[in-house]
């Protein structure tokens, strides 16, 4: 069985048989429980990296608690089996000496063994509204309709804090709805990071959905926002730029996906 279909079934085990003795002495029932443990860390490495987004061995050590020898050692079989795959790790700002270390990011099919089990349904529905009801005018009206009806528990958090805090709460709410969503601070503003998107795929091909969810970040947070980014379009993480927030400043148009 794949590390891939591991991620689906996290309490399958491998079938064993009955204990027997190996050449060396050890029981069969104890190489199994060492199986069974590799499968349990492997499935915790690629859930970090849905959880936070391309990552170095020495932040996944660190996260995980294991040393960077076992984290490169889990890496390498979960690169085998196509759940990830390493890039040059993006260096924001002034570059120090040295090449940057290297991030490890989930692949296509890494994220397929989470929650995208219905891409073709929604692409081919999607397809249908296109064709039955308007192109790409009625996808972009049902895209917005869509994070429209999710939005009432955004609004709901970001006007419950003060504007120095309405990234990180809705950053706090997108991560409700699946999205594992931080908010960090940038220069002259902050970046809002999703790290996961369930619809993904299905945005690949229909950008109106990217489009909209960035519409309506800035009615919520009274800003003009700028994506820098997105998962759909073959990054790492969706990344939305937001200027620092004014008490007085009132919502414009959002920034545009990148094609």
């Amino acid at each position: 069985m794949s590390v891939s279909a591991e991620l689906r079934n996290n309490g399958v085990v491998k079938n064993v048989g009955e204990a027997r003795e190996t050449p060396t002495g050890a029981p069969q029932e104890e190489l199994a429980a060492g199986v069974r443990s590799d499968r349990s860390t492997r499935n915790r490495v690629a859930r970090s990296l849905l959880d936070h987004g391309p990552s170095t061995v020495a932040e996944l050590a660190g996260r995980l608690g294991l040393t960077q020898a076992a984290v490169r050692r889990h890496l390498d079989a979960l690169a085998a089996d196509d759940v990830v795959e390493a890039r040059e790790q993006r260096v924001y700002g002034t570059r120090t000496r040295g090449r940057p270390a290297k991030a490890f990011a989930l692949t296509d099919c890494g994220r397929d063994a989470f929650d995208q089990s219905y891409d073709k349904l929604a692409a081919d529905a999607m397809r249908w509204i296109a064709e039955r009801e308007g192109g790409p005018q009625a996808i972009a009206a049902f895209a917005r309709a869509r994070i429209a009806a999710q939005a009432s528990a955004y609004r709901d958090a970001i006007e419950s804090v003060s504007p120095d805090k309405r990234a990180e709460a809705l950053a706090k709410a997108l991560s409700a709805d699946g999205y594992a969503a931080t908010a960090r601070s940038a220069p002259v503003g902050e970046q809002l990071c999703q790290h996961h998107c369930p619809v993904a795929h299905v945005a690949e091909q229909f950008p109106q959905l990217c489009e909209a969810e960035t519409e309506i970040f800035a009615e919520l947070l009274g800003t003009h926002v700028q994506r820098l980014a997105t998962i759909a379009h073959g990054d790492g993480v969706c990344t939305t730029f937001i200027p620092k927030i004014s008490t007085d400043a009132p919502a414009s148009t959002a920034g545009r996906n990148p094609a």
